[in-house]
């Protein structure tokens, strides 16, 4: 491979910029404008100058790794220098006059898959780490970096490769029928035991996505019973228009509030009632589809407006919170539900106790045992791995010969090798590090 380098650190000014270099020859390109790295110790760190003849640049600090100790798994220099956006051009173009070039997205990521720094889901974690805006992305990301995930596929594919292996070899003895090197009482215990940690996963992905994306979170009701009002007073901003007149909300609308380190998406729907209005018929259609698809819903219903007809089905697996709003004009005693419930006053911003019910709510979502799945890539390939699977168990079930058993046991083993990257193609390679920034 050849020596790249790009800035580490964001773009912009600051105090400190890191430039990194990685490859056979990192440090010889590092002391063309430094000075003597060869003798240096790994990890390292030497005080120096940048200059290239007569010329300096900047007074930095130099970092040695060596190979196969370092991130990539290369040797490996990193240049911190003051964060002028001038010096940290001048180091990038005199590090490929020196004899790099400008890496590529994600490319130290790359090269460290590929030199066995890390599987694929270690790789990708290292980008959910990056991005986590919450600390729930946080852990999320360090779990799977830590080799969460890993493990527990590794784990799978060991076993299935045992007796895939012995089935090969009952297929190279096809003219004796009689032997049977695979126990088929064993494989079937195995098949049953892999497709419930397969759906277990496959499962978790809903947690997961909500993890990383925000809980979606409908605030439902009647045409003006504060749910946009409420919207504003949880964002703390006014992001959905506010009218006395029914019906003025047509649309959803949609944004994310971090509270005490939880991603919430929040969708103010439009009120849901008899109309003969077309436009804001679709409106309602939409709402539905937003309620169906939430986690959480809040249900806002209006103290001064009891006579109006409750919503009683909101589909199944969310959790419901009624928010009995306009406690302000309303008497508070009045305040009633099956649901968990709170009694606020939107206009007056009364909403710190619904977001520490949000919170608490967010919590026994988030309770999950085992392994959580968030990226989608990784889900689609379990979901093709527990269909095998469950073929497996078919065949076994009615005897079924080898040839077939050994075929679906394959198709098991290459979806699951595909998440870790024991099995994968260039193409998916790139689409995954392109995602990266530039530096990492």
């Amino acid at each position: 491979m050849d020596t790249i380098s790009a800035i580490s650190t964001p773009y912009g000014s600051g105090g400190v910029a890191v430039v990194r270099i990685s490859g056979p020859e990192a440090i010889a390109v590092a002391e063309r404008v430094t000075c003597p790295l060869q003798g240096a110790k790994p990890f390292t760190v030497r005080h120096t100058w940048l200059r290239r003849g007569d010329e300096v640049l900047d007074e930095v600090l130099v970092s040695v790794f060596r190979a196969p100790h370092s991130f990539t798994g290369e040797d490996v220099v990193e240049i911190a220098c003051h964060g002028s956006l001038y010096i940290q051009q001048e180091v990038l173009r005199w590090l490929t006059d020196a004899g790099a070039r400008i890496a590529k997205a994600g490319e130290f990521t790359q090269r460290a898959f590929l030199n066995g720094k890390m599987d694929l889901t270690q790789a990708e974690a290292v980008a959910d780490l990056i991005a986590a805006e919450t600390k729930a992305e946080k852990e999320l990301a360090l779990s799977q970096l830590r080799g969460g995930i890993s493990s527990e596929l590794a784990s799978l594919r060991e076993r299935l490769l045992h007796f895939t292996s012995l089935i090969e070899l009952e297929l190279d003895f096809a003219d004796h029928e009689e032997l049977e090197f695979a126990d088929r009482s064993e494989l079937k215990a195995l098949a049953a035991e892999i497709a419930r940690k397969l759906t277990d996963l496959t499962a978790s992905f809903r947690t997961g996505n909500a993890i990383k994306n925000g809980i979606p979170v409908a605030i439902a009701g009647a045409t003006n019973a504060g749910k946009s009002t409420l919207l504003n007073a949880l964002l703390g901003e006014e992001r959905a228009i506010v009218s006395d007149v029914h019906g003025t909300t047509r649309d959803t609308v949609e944004d994310t509030l971090v509270i005490d380190g939880v991603l919430f998406r929040f969708i103010d729907t439009a009120g849901i009632r008899e109309t003969t209005d077309s436009v804001e018929a679709k409106g309602i259609a939409r709402s539905r589809q937003a309620i169906e698809k939430a986690q959480i819903v809040l249900y806002v219903r209006d103290l001064t407006q009891l006579e109006i007809d409750e919503i009683t089905e909101f589909g199944q697996e969310k959790t419901v919170i009624t928010v009995w709003n306009k406690a302000d004009l309303g008497k508070r005693e009045t305040c009633f539900s099956k649901n968990p419930s709170i009694c606020l006053s939107a206009l007056n911003g009364e909403v710190s106790e619904l977001k520490w019910l949000l919170v608490e709510t967010a919590k026994g979502l988030f309770h999950y045992n085992g392994t959580v799945i968030s990226n989608a890539r990784h889900y689609e390939a379990l979901t093709r791995a527990l269909d095998a699977i469950q073929r497996v168990q078919e065949g076994l079930a009615i005897n079924q010969s080898g040839e077939f058993l050994s075929m679906d046991l394959q198709d098991c083993l290459a979806a699951l090798g595909e998440i870790t990257g024991q099995i994968t193609s260039q193409e998916v390679l790139n689409n995954i590090f392109s995602k990266f920034c530039i530096g990492k």
